[in-house]
């Protein structure tokens, strides 16, 4: 946790840093981009797998980040790394479920909250 800090200068230049590191990301990154239209209704996103028996969605992306587009042009950005332990995690606890298209895919469910910890 971050220490509170009230020194102007100390905010600009952190700010800086941070900024460069967005930027950065934004220009130079790979960025794979998923809108799940349902997880404003039910706060998850649907993080899938496999596909009509093939591998598919994390378990095939070469991204380094995954963008969630949630409504009100709010994005939530992970890495796509730390997407796949928490998927891993949430399968261990609730398995798998259908979804995407006519429910031909795997993946599981997972709290947009526990994306942004």
């Amino acid at each position: 946790m971050m220490e509170h800090n009230s020194d102007f200068r100390y905010d600009l230049k952190m700010g800086k840093v941070h900024e460069q590191w967005l930027g950065t990301m934004l220009t130079d990154a790979t960025i794979e981009v998923k809108r799940d239209f349902m997880a404003d209704k039910t706060g998850r996103v649907f993080v899938e797998f496999e596909s009509r028996g093939k591998a598919s969605g994390i378990t095939s992306s070469h991204a380094e980040y995954w963008a969630f587009v949630l409504s009100g042009h709010r994005a939530v950005i992970v890495p796509l790394d730390t997407l796949k332990e928490i998927a891993r995690e949430q399968y261990r606890k609730t398995g798998v479920v259908k979804g995407g298209d006519n429910n031909t895919s795997l993946g599981v469910l997972i709290n947009v909250g526990d994306l942004m910890k």
